[in-house]
């Protein structure tokens, strides 16, 4: 194998477990901030623009139901959806589920694009790290020489 495929080879080896290590914390990072914003109004209206019909705005609406814990408790909590209402104020298309998993995929895939792009940046400096440490500890590199 030439040099510059090797090169090119070890690079994108390099890339894809610094990539690996990056996205291992920043897409549950990602997910979880995905999942506390998913009832906000930014939220809301960003996911809106794709699940209500034209003509419609897109409105939070929350309301009080419970829930049950670990050990089979009810709990009151709240439970929020996206509702699309007209112009006349009525209802037309209610969303109580797709449009946070909308808002956790489009934050999930920011979180992946910054973590390939921050591979993309710090790929060079752990091969050049990687390298030497292995350069360190190959006994095979050591010359010693018959006197």
């Amino acid at each position: 194998m030439k040099s510059t495929t090797t090169g090119a080879v070890s690079g994108c080896i390099v890339w894809v477990i610094v990539f690996a290590v990056i996205v291992s914390c920043l897409l549950p990072a990602a997910m979880m901030v995905g999942g506390f914003t998913s009832a906000s109004n930014f939220a809301i209206d960003f996911t809106g623009q794709f699940l209500c019909p034209q003509g419609t705005t897109p409105v939070s609406y929350s309301y009080a139901t419970t829930t049950t814990d670990e050990y089979g408790n009810r709990q009151p909590s709240t439970a929020y959806e996206l509702h699309c209402v007209d112009t006349s104020g009525e209802v037309v298309k209610e969303d109580p589920i797709v449009f946070a998993f909308l808002w956790i995929g489009v934050l999930s895939l920011a979180g992946l694009a910054i973590g390939a792009i921050l591979a993309f940046l710090l790929a060079a400096p752990a091969g050049v790290l990687i390298a030497r440490l292995f350069k360190r500890r190959n006994p095979a590199d050591v010359n010693i020489e018959p006197k």
